[in-house]
């Protein structure tokens, strides 16, 4: 499913708000995430972890799993970032296949795949990512709080 198609889709008008008061939560936080997010991650696999700070939170809890390494708070995250924009250059695609998400609140989550090809320690990557990420808005912007990614290998098989 294309994002950017899904993101638009879904979007709904409520009569009598501001502008920005019209979209519910989910359609906002798809807004973010059809954006900013995803602008800090073509970034961050062009070897850029700026855009990627901006869009993850400085207060704890924080946690980032199945990254090349584990972490458990902002600044443990942010280090991790550091790494992975060292190791990461010239993206030629990153895609996006949005399973679910909502948002309420102050909070929200996305279940996705991200297919991606890039270099990677100087030699060309592909790879598909199944990832869970739980977001918490914090002074008016979204902020990601939580990752689990892990490489998805083949199909599942069952028992």
């Amino acid at each position: 499913m294309n994002l950017n198609v899904f993101a638009v889709a879904g979007l709904a008008r409520h009569p009598g708000r501001g502008l920005n008061a019209t979209m519910g939560d989910r359609d906002e936080f798809l807004r973010w995430f059809d954006t900013a997010w995803r602008d800090a991650e073509v970034a961050l696999h062009n070897g850029d972890a700026g855009p990627r700070f901006e869009t993850w939170s400085e207060r704890a809890p924080v946690t980032l799993f199945g990254a090349w390494r584990n972490a458990e708070d902002p600044a443990g995250a942010r280090e991790v970032f550091r790494e992975l924009a060292q190791a990461f250059s010239q993206a030629t695609s990153s895609e996006v296949e949005l399973i679910a998400a909502d948002a309420s609140g102050d909070l929200a989550y996305t279940v996705q795949r991200e297919i991606t090809s890039t270099i990677v320690n100087g030699e060309p990557r592909q790879y598909v990512l199944r990832v869970t990420q739980v977001y918490r808005r914090e002074d008016g912007n979204w902020k990601v709080v939580h990752r689990h990614g892990d490489e998805e290998l083949g199909a599942d098989k069952g028992p």
